[in-house]
């Protein structure tokens, strides 16, 4: 049994573990000032606002990726009836093979725990609009309340497409 405890039980080798290269060899012996480099990794990860996550769900459900049913729990009222009959459809579906992205989402707040949300999706050389309206609920939990695509309106009450 080795009494050396740097090296994992079984290794024959002499070497012990290895720091990152430090670069070229400098025949100076004063420690070199390497300025830290910046990555797009290393920044801190900014969370995505309400109406991003939203729009990227929606798009999610009406380009046929995700069911219908992803949404439960994120709509009020009879938004969710309204989204499920309009996701059948695939209004937003993949044309000539390329997958419909999320180009840009922006929102507004006309009130304390309402957002009022536009985006722009595009698959190919199509682009659409899309329309929503959440609601923040007393659960802190933000709502679907209305979706407008293309000029087919998703509200409670609303009759859906046909």
């Amino acid at each position: 049994m080795s009494t050396d405890r740097t090296r994992p039980a079984g290794r024959r080798d002499q070497s012990g573990p290895r720091s990152a290269p430090s670069g070229p060899r400098s025949t100076s012996s004063a420690p070199r000032s390497v300025p830290p480099q910046r990555s797009r990794r290393l920044q801190p990860h900014r969370p995505q606002r309400p109406h991003q996550w939203f729009a990227e769900r929606l798009l999610a459900v009406l380009s046929g990726q995700r069911p219908v049913h992803w949404m439960l729990g994120h709509t009020i009222g009879e938004a969710y009836d309204q989204l499920a009959e309009l996701a059948p459809s695939t209004p937003l579906r993949a044309t000539h093979g390329s997958r419909p992205v999320l180009r840009h989402c922006r929102g507004a707040q006309p009130a304390t725990g309402v957002v009022e949300a536009f985006a722009s999706i595009a698959a190919g050389d199509r682009v659409r609009a899309m329309a929503f309206r959440l609601e923040q609920g007393a659960d802190q939990r933000w709502r679907c309340a209305a979706v407008e695509l293309g000029g087919e309106r998703l509200t409670a009450g609303a009759p859906g497409p046909r």
